[in-house]
């Protein structure tokens, strides 16, 4: 055998097999095996189909429960309920907003608010898959995100650049769930940091010819199982190698190399803010092709010290937000890419002890931008407490049906888990078509 796979000073065969794409493209492969017998796009299911209005998707996610009524939906006449929070006027006619968001007040025209989400999960975990799938946590199956559903229905948009990006140190986001690992989105934990060891390690290749003599020869020792189990799982895993070489000679790497971004935007996005910086990647990725783009934010979870917190949240969320609207419009790419901003469930009205909110899945707030959505609305009602829906309920499965509608996913297009059980992308949810136009 090659001395390569021998030494036991330096990285065995089975680390490299494991670890090549993980370390060229940080993706997970742990699911790789898991999807025998998926059946193939299209068996059986209806063809029916709408027309796109977004090519991209921004997708922000505001991890821990985030309070509408001290961002996107406060009630400054009910003192009992508001706290320390004021309202202020914004450029949508009839909207008001938190004064926690003032930069955001001024990007309002284009924003379509959705002001009666409702969820039924009010945990921290079940609630967030919920969201990201339109089902519920099981032990038995793990469902794609929307990511996936978009590559696995439609092209890349760069064929050297992942097809989907997760800039956040997120490790309970459902990838690409039963479908192949080929569908993950790239996971990226810091945005200054760019792709991790995407350069060829020097131990492993001092040379271009070297490095592709030694990957052939770990491919050449995977042949007998690739023609042992030649399916679909098993090819995807070596096409996920393809795409790491592919990735790491691209000049499209630079697409992941904020330092080419001048000093005043960045500032503008937010130079010390994670979230801020991760804003400013997702756009350069949409801008380079990459088609669905997650970008997560944390610390909501405000069961203490409401008042305090929410405001230095927010400041970093109206940097980033209002900057990325613009700046997505500057570059006439607002009207193709969609910005969705969720969570996984709101905050109660009623503050405790703790003068915090505690989690509140009977109503709750999030917002559409961009991608063919008629901004200045608001769709939907909570009551004068913002407690529960008082009009327009929309459940997740309608609002993640609202994304699919939006880049053109069919809705009634069934595809098979593993075991055989039929799935859509947002289970029966209804898209709200309402707020197109």
């Amino acid at each position: 055998m090659n001395p390569l796979f021998q030494s036991v000073d330096q990285p065995t065969r089975r680390q490299f097999v494991s670890g090549a794409a993980k370390t060229f493209l940080g993706v997970s492969l742990l699911n790789q095996l898991q999807g025998r017998g998926l059946a193939a796009a299209g068996l059986g299911t209806s063809p029916l189909k709408q027309v796109a209005t977004a090519r991209n998707v921004i997708y922000l996610y505001m991890t821990g429960g985030m309070s509408h009524l001290d961002t996107f939906d406060p009630r400054p006449e009910n003192k009992e309920v508001s706290g320390e929070t004021d309202a202020i006027k914004t450029t949508a006619d009839g909207i008001r907003i938190s004064s926690n968001l003032p930069l955001m007040a001024r990007q309002m025209d284009k924003v379509a608010l959705v002001n009666s989400m409702n969820s039924t999960q009010g945990a921290h975990e079940q609630g967030q898959y919920y969201m990201h799938t339109s089902y519920t946590l099981r032990s038995s199956i793990r469902h794609p995100a929307m990511g996936a559903w978009l590559q696995k229905f439609q092209e890349r948009g760069n064929p050297s650049l992942p097809g989907s990006v997760m800039i956040g140190n997120d490790s309970r986001h459902p990838g690409a769930g039963f479908f192949e690992a080929k569908y993950s989105p790239l996971m990226v934990n810091d945005p200054d940091d760019g792709v991790s060891n995407s350069k060829i390690n020097s131990w492993f290749a001092s040379s271009e010819d070297r490095f592709g003599s030694r990957l052939g020869a770990a491919r050449q020792l995977d042949t007998t199982f690739a023609q042992k189990y030649n399916v679909k799982n098993v090819r995807a895993y070596a096409d996920m190698y393809d795409d790491a070489v592919r990735m790491m000679k691209s000049e499209e790497l630079k697409a992941f190399d904020l330092s080419q971004e001048n000093d005043e935007l960045r500032d503008r996005y937010g130079r010390e803010s994670s979230f801020g910086q991760g804003c400013l990647l997702a756009r350069r990725l949409v801008e380079h092709g990459v088609r669905f783009v997650e970008v997560s934010f944390g610390n909501w979870d405000t069961h203490n010290a409401n008042f305090i917190r929410v405001p230095e949240l927010c400041e970093e969320l109206d940097a980033a937000l209002s900057t990325l609207l613009q700046d997505l419009e500057a570059r006439g790419l607002l009207s193709e890419t969609l910005v969705v901003l969720a969570t996984e469930f709101g905050r109660t009205p009623e503050i405790n002890q703790n003068d915090g909110r505690d989690h509140h899945p009977k109503a709750f707030t999030c917002l559409f931008a961009g991608g063919g959505i008629r901004g200045g609305q608001a769709y939907g009602k909570k009551d004068e407490k913002g407690f529960e829906v008082a009009e327009n309920k929309v459940d997740i499965p309608a609002f993640n049906a609202t994304i699919a509608y939006a880049l053109g996913i069919p809705l009634d297009q069934v595809l098979y888990s593993p075991s055989k059980r039929p799935f859509t992308v947002a289970d029966k949810g209804q898209p709200l078509t309402q707020l197109f136009g």
